[in-house]
């Protein structure tokens, strides 16, 4: 089965870079994509609904705040049954547990336009700290793009028991990579 992941990584999506403040992201230009391992070999996909609310001021980065959701059966990992199987409850358990969830609690500017944003992140009924390296770059018009890995452990989340709980058939380590448009 294609494992995914979430990339929910950032509401951080508050992090700033120049003038004003952010205070909105774009979904409609930006994506949370993964990449995961089965049987060694890479399985790429993406959640196509997510939403942020968010407030970053770069001229005061300590007040940011921000969360990020992601809709779990907006998965896509190219294959109908797969993306079934994931929202199964050995894996998402999007029933019981529909979105996955960052909440932004520190951005700390890292110098030539690199963050890190810290938070609490939530998958299936678990809450893990969760700090990541992002890049903001502007891109004209107010905007600014947020871009970030990091690689997320399934497991620790619950994520993909039973059989699945095997990493030699389902690798525990999924890459996580965001693309977010900020907005004033």
């Amino acid at each position: 089965m294609k494992i995914l992941f979430l990339a929910l990584l950032l509401a951080g999506a508050g992090v700033g870079a120049q003038a004003a403040g952010y205070r909105r992201v774009d979904v409609a230009h930006s994506q949370i994509r993964f990449t995961s391992k089965q049987m060694g070999v890479p399985v790429d996909g993406v959640f196509h609904t997510f939403d942020a609310d968010m407030a970053f001021d770069p001229q005061a980065p300590a007040t940011a705040r921000g969360q990020l959701r992601i809709a779990l059966s907006s998965i896509d990992t190219g294959n109908r049954e797969a993306n079934e199987e994931v929202a199964g409850a050995q894996w998402f358990d999007v029933k019981r547990h529909p979105e996955a969830q960052f909440e932004m609690r520190q951005i700390r500017p890292l110098g030539a336009g690199r963050f890190q944003v810290s938070g609490i992140l939530s998958l299936k009924g678990v809450s893990r700290p969760l700090a990541v390296d992002a890049t903001l770059k502007p891109s004209g018009a107010g905007q600014a793009v947020l871009d970030g890995a990091f690689v997320l452990k399934r497991l620790d989340f619950g994520v993909g028991g039973g059989v699945w709980g095997d990493v030699g058939v389902v690798a525990n380590e999924v890459t996580v990579q965001f693309h977010l448009v900020l907005e004033p």
